[in-house]
């Protein structure tokens, strides 16, 4: 049985947020709020919540699941080496809804699915999702919805779909972007847009110094 927490009210939240750091660390999901879309949570480094999260979702390992951090300093211990475009990047768009997809470190103890060497990381803009964060620390999260369906962007549209699959639901209210994140891949040596979303193509090409149509052309090896 799942039980929804109203994050508004104080009282609710710290149990909510109790409630889910005690769900995670048993290799439950979780429902939690962010700054672009409700997200299907799961320790990161559980690889059987993981595999669970991916079955609530119905999703295969060939769609591996992405990882949210509380702070910017969490991503040196997860990347095997952070570009100094990945800085500018943080500094500009973090905590937000930029999501960086980099060369993850490889000696982490994680399976997210097939990513071949690769993670999505962000740090969102939510307090209710950066508490959970700081608490639990980094999250394998993504959209709550099942795949297919149309992304939930209120707590009520998540447990529609994903009913008792989730142990908690956080609401956080009515997600503040209701699109999804940017995604820009910086494992090749010129960045590139995979999918162009809350933040635009050309705020990203103001901070790298480059052309917004250089960003989303094929990637240069």
């Amino acid at each position: 049985m799942s039980t929804v927490y109203d994050c508004a009210e104080q009282a609710s939240r710290a149990a909510g947020l109790t409630a889910a750091t005690s769900a995670l660390k048993s290799g439950r999901l979780v429902v939690m709020p962010t700054d672009t879309l409700y997200g299907l949570a799961a320790d990161a480094f559980d690889s059987e919540a993981v595999a669970a999260l991916l079955a609530a979702k119905r999703r295969g390992r060939d769609m591996p699941v992405p990882v949210l951090v509380g702070s910017w300093h969490t991503i040196d211990g997860l990347v095997f080496s952070v570009r100094p475009q990945a800085r500018e990047l943080i500094r500009a768009f973090w905590p937000g809804a930029l999501s960086l997809v980099v060369q993850a470190a490889p000696s982490l103890a994680w399976d997210l699915g097939d990513t071949r060497g690769t993670v999505m990381l962000r740090m969102p803009l939510h307090p209710v999702a950066l508490e959970l964060l700081r608490e639990v620390g980094p999250l394998a999260v993504s959209s709550a919805n099942v795949s297919g369906q149309p992304p939930a962007s209120t707590v009520e549209q998540a447990r529609e779909q994903l009913g008792s699959l989730a142990s908690v639901y956080l609401d956080g209210g009515p997600a503040a972007h209701a699109v999804a994140s940017t995604i820009v891949d910086l494992t090749a040596d010129q960045p590139r847009i995979l999918r162009e979303g809350a933040v635009s193509a050309a705020e990203i090409a103001e901070v790298l110094g480059m052309a917004p149509d250089a960003l989303t052309s094929p990637a240069q090896r």
